[in-house]
């Protein structure tokens, strides 16, 4: 499990405070409800763009159902020619609701993002 910084330096601090003080902690990390798995091509995250539309098909010429945001997540259900077809692992940002399917372009989406940890 990757942890980011602010969680790497809870960690330390606690364990520099066991050890100076003869203390015994433990620490775990906090987990929330926006944790995403990571494996590798399976998962992926909005990371380039805010406001990408969410399509019915696999290119422009189809409706937008709404729009993805940075970090907005899901899992991968189909792909054809530059397109990925997402199911959403949870309530997108703008509203869409978790487990709703539509497709993106794969420039916008990178795979396997670690847990997130807030």
């Amino acid at each position: 499990m990757q942890l980011r910084a602010p969680a790497r330096l809870a960690a330390s601090a606690a364990l520099a405070l066991s050890v100076t003080a003869g203390v015994a902690v433990t620490t775990a990390p906090a987990a929330s409800a926006a944790q995403m798995p990571c494996k590798a091509r399976v998962y992926y995250e909005v990371y380039q763009a805010n406001g990408v539309n969410f399509r019915t098909g696999p290119s422009t010429g189809y409706a937008s159902k709404g729009s993805l945001y940075k970090h907005d997540w899901g899992k991968k259900i189909a792909t054809k020619s530059g397109w990925i077809k997402l199911q959403l692992g949870q309530k997108s940002r703008s509203g869409l609701a978790k487990g709703s399917t539509g497709w993106i372009a794969s420039k916008y989406l990178s795979d396997c993002v670690p847990m997130q940890l807030d």
